[in-house]
């Protein structure tokens, strides 16, 4: 996909908030960098407020970042209509920043961010200005500073531009007055400003998009057709309820890393009764994670404080679980139960069904992939636990 005879692609990576994504993105960057392409990555949530974000931010963002990774490598973009609009956003800002005379695109992007991420006023004031102007926005880019970088790193040997956009995932999905949801209205609405840009691109979209009746427009206007790769949790049951050994070791192996990362994968095995005192501990421990990543490191540090010196004990675990599973049932709506049981003994999900979308946000319900039947679902074993889903 990544070839000189394709400089341009656009791709979408989801999965469960806290399953990995950020690690293969990183892991992506340095490969990436190793077959000599320029690589930008960013965190979005640095820039922006994912409760409230328009496209515009996104845009302006991701343009501050490539300026900002390009003057890093000493090549300098000379902005003409893009200098104008910044400096326009700056007059309706009001606000007491100044246009260096060496002018620097991340410099006072990252200005404007600053200011309108602290004061939601003047964040809707600056989207309503800009809103109507994304495709110029697009044009400036790709124009002033896409063209320049893509010449000037090709000249220098590199095989291209990709830019990473991590956490993006994470947009509140508040409804706007147009009755769509933000997600919605930044990716399926807005998609091809998005999928404008004329370098490679990776986004990071919220999981319930995908099960959106929506989804071939998702992949037409954002991945021109391509199916967003899902990363799924790390299976540790198989959908008729037998042990799915192969993930049940990895995630054992994750645990036991932390306390002897110099040591082999045999030889960690090995040492399991210095850190927990039955193997049965750990197994517990991984098994009510989910494979959710986040979590299983959440359970051990939370066992790890109600414990003074190792090993674990599972008396401590099994209070680690209920802590958390109290924190969980406490948000569960009393409709959602009722879905949650169908999820649990049906193994699946409405997809386009707006209150299932809301237990995989949530994360009460995990995605898995690891047979041949396509995907299916289960209650986040911690929660599955809970008296409500045991009658």
């Amino acid at each position: 996909i990544f070839s000189d005879d394709n400089n341009k692609t656009c791709q979408l990576f989801t999965g469960h908030i806290g399953c990995g994504k950020s690690t293969e993105l990183i892991r992506l960057k340095s490969e990436l960098e190793q077959h000599n392409f320029h690589v930008v990555y960013f965190e979005s949530s640095q820039d922006l407020d994912l409760v409230d974000v328009g496209i515009s931010d996104i845009l302006l963002a991701i343009a501050g970042r490539i300026s900002e990774s390009l003057e890093a490598v000493n090549i300098k973009i000379q902005p003409g209509l893009l200098k104008n609009l910044l400096t326009d956003i700056i007059k309706i800002l009001n606000a007491p920043l100044e246009l260096s005379a060496e002018f620097s695109i991340p410099g006072n992007i990252a200005k404007i961010t600053a200011k309108t991420k602290e004061n939601p006023q003047k964040r809707d004031q600056l989207r309503e200005f800009l809103e109507s102007r994304t495709s110029s926005i697009v044009e400036y880019i790709n124009e002033e500073v896409l063209a320049k970088a893509n010449q000037e790193l090709k000249r220098r040997g590199k095989q291209g531009l990709v830019v990473i956009v991590d956490n993006l995932d994470r947009i509140g999905n508040k409804t706007l007055p147009s009755g769509r949801t933000q997600p919605e209205y930044i990716f399926i609405d807005q998609g091809s400003q998005l999928g404008g840009l004329n370098c490679h691109v990776v986004y990071t979209i919220p999981l319930p998009l995908i099960f959106s009746s929506e989804i071939d427009s998702l992949k037409q206007r954002l991945g021109n057709g391509v199916v967003p790769k899902v990363l799924p949790m790390v299976p540790v049951q198989f959908r008729n309820g037998s042990e799915c050994k192969q993930g049940m070791l990895l995630l054992q192996q994750m645990v036991m890393a932390r306390a002897f990362p110099s040591l082999s994968e045999k030889e960690r095995l090995n040492c399991i009764l210095d850190v927990f005192d039955s193997p049965n501990t750990l197994d517990k421990l991984c098994r009510v994670s989910g494979g959710h990543i986040r979590n299983l490191m959440a359970l051990l540090f939370s066992c790890g404080l109600k414990t003074k010196n190792p090993p674990i004990s599972y008396e401590s675990l099994q209070k680690a679980i209920k802590e958390q599973r109290n924190s969980l049932i406490s948000v569960v709506q009393e409709e959602q139960w009722e879905l949650l049981h169908k999820v649990k003994h049906k193994k699946k999900i409405v997809a386009m069904n707006p209150e299932y979308q809301q237990l995989l946000r949530s994360m009460f319900v995990y995605e898995y992939r690891n047979d041949d039947t396509g995907p299916w679902f289960d209650i986040n074993p911690v929660l599955a636990e809970a008296e409500e889903l045991k009658t």
